[in-house]
């Protein structure tokens, strides 16, 4: 797809779901129970793995975030999106990017981990970093007027790359 053909894809995906759409979440009536979904994941990993896992998620918030990505796809699977369906890095947060020496020598900055990949909305990642930001700076003890300005430079920085590839 070529910059006029995607620029137009996005703003008919935002007239269908406006930015504004976006910016709540409440808990689905329906919503499955987080450590439910959690457990049913065990099935696919290393038995043994399993309590040593949990253990790291226990230490604090942004842990617990880190490794509950299903947690939050299922959450962002009743909210609306883009439907422009993507391969999703699917664990998009802050811990899980950093800088890459190119063979040019450039400094790159990009995702390096993507176990959680998943065909899913574009939007998926965008939302799963912006928190991280958020739950990262509760973590650190981040007033909630430093942490705002720092999701909104983290999505505004998004859109800047975005618009110039």
């Amino acid at each position: 797809m070529v910059g006029g053909e995607s620029a137009e894809l996005g703003r008919a995906a935002r007239r269908i779901v406006p930015r504004s759409a976006h910016g709540e979440w409440s808990p689905a009536a329906d919503r499955p129970d987080p450590v439910t979904l959690l457990e049913a994941q065990t099935a696919t990993r290393l038995r043994e793995l399993v309590p040593i896992r949990y253990g790291r998620m226990l230490i604090s918030p942004f842990t617990f975030y880190r490794g509950a990505a299903a947690v939050m796809a299922a959450d962002l699977a009743a909210t609306p999106d883009s439907e422009i369906v993507v391969q999703a890095c699917g664990h998009a947060h802050i811990s899980n990017f950093s800088g890459f020496a190119a063979q040019d020598r450039r400094l790159l900055f990009g995702a390096n981990d993507f176990d959680e990949t998943l065909p899913g909305p574009w939007d998926w990642d965008v939302k799963r970093m912006a928190a991280s930001v958020e739950i990262a700076g509760r973590d650190i003890g981040l007033r909630a007027d430093r942490r705002r300005s720092l999701v909104a430079d983290c999505v505004r920085q998004y859109r800047h790359v975005l618009h110039g590839v």
